[in-house]
């Protein structure tokens, strides 16, 4: 068993899966979770409750100036949000340079803890067209904080090759599919648990819970 991870921590189902994927592997396990200006602001919250059902500390940290720097649909209440994936280009769900700003000042807290392992929970397998969830920029940014900071960090993204059902799936393994379920939230529109049920994020949740569940029947 490895020693300490950081887990980039949202409350959704994602990165929550990847929390409880981490405390089976490392022995002393962080959270570190971001406010960037996001609509749906209460995650925050849902983050925090789940971080002290897991028994690990919960880090804040305020990063809302980005919203101001790139318009986006989960940041500016004036842009109607994309429903669909479009043909070609981001959804304007997509907040430029998240995932980019998230790790980095992860990697940045995590060396002040003496931590070298970083998790997350991007997914190229079944995502909504975002280039920062995708395995090349990972590959990248882990080559590009290392020489940024003289460190050896390991970027583990557990979920990089696993579809929705089959996250579903791994929640179930780890023995937290209730708390995925009813104490996440993943919702665009910041409803807990299985959401709104019409934004994309609900999307992809709730059909991928429906295909693993008729995989069980």
């Amino acid at each position: 068993m490895h020693d300490k991870a950081l887990v980039v921590f949202s409350g959704g189902q994602d990165s929550s899966t990847c929390l409880f994927w981490a405390l089976k592997k490392f022995k002393e396990v962080h959270t570190i979770t971001f406010t960037y200006g996001q609509k749906h602001v209460n995650e925050t919250e849902a983050a925090r409750k789940i971080a002290e059902i897991a028994g690990t500390d919960f880090h804040l940290v305020d990063i809302s100036g980005i919203a101001a720097i790139g318009r986006n649909s989960l940041t500016d209440s004036s842009i109607e949000m994309d429903q669909e994936k479009p043909e070609t280009g981001c959804p304007n769900t997509f907040v430029p340079g998240r995932n980019l700003f998230f790790l980095s000042i992860a990697a940045v807290y995590a060396r002040e803890l003496r931590i070298h392992d970083l998790v997350t929970g991007v997914s190229q397998t079944d995502f909504s067209g975002y280039p920062d969830c995708r395995d090349a920029f990972i590959r990248s940014l882990n080559v590009t904080l290392d020489l940024a900071m003289e460190e050896q960090f390991v970027i583990h993204t557990p979920l990089m090759w696993l579809d929705k059902a089959r996250t579903w799936a791994l929640a179930d393994r780890l023995g937290v599919f209730d708390i995925i379920r009813n104490e996440t939230l993943t919702c665009y529109n910041g409803v807990s648990g299985d959401g709104c049920g019409h934004c994309p994020a609900c999307h992809l949740r709730n059909e991928g819970l429906e295909k693993y569940l008729s995989s069980k029947e």
